[in-house]
C-alpha cells in the first residue's frame, strides 16, 4: 500500500546552485517516497510571501507539510529520516500514532 504524498515546497531563486542541488535530491528521493513537490519563484508572491512567513535566510526554503523544514542547503539526512519515519507511520496504522 502506498501512503499519502509528503508535499514539499521548493522556494527558489534563479541561478541558485544550492536550489538546483535541493531539486535534484528530491528527485532521487522521489523514486523510492511518495512526495508532491511544488518549486516556487522567490519573486512570485507566493515566494515572497513564504520567505517573509518562515523568515528564511537563504534559499531554497523548504517547507515539508506546511511547516518549515530548511534554508539553504538541504540536510539529504535529515528530510530521508523524516520521509522514512513517514513511511513506517503508514505501515504501522495510518491515523492515529
Amino acid at each position: 500500500m502506498t501512503s499519502e504524498p509528503v508535499r514539499i515546497t521548493v522556494v527558489t531563486a534563479p541561478g541558485c546552485h544550492l536550489c538546483d542541488d535541493a531539486r535534484a535530491a528530491l528527485d532521487v528521493l522521489a523514486a523510492d517516497h511518495p512526495l508532491e513537490v511544488a518549486v516556487v519563484d522567490a519573486r512570485s508572491s507566493e515566494g515572497l510571501e513564504l520567505l517573509s512567513v518562515h523568515r528564511a535566510a537563504m534559499n531554497p526554503l523548504v517547507v515539508v507539510d506546511g511547516r518549515f523544514f530548511s534554508s539553504g542547503r538541504l540536510p539529504r539526512g535529515k528530510l530521508h529520516a523524516l520521509l522514512e519515519s513517514r513511511a513506517e507511520t503508514a505501515l504501522t496504522g495510518a491515523g492515529h500514532g
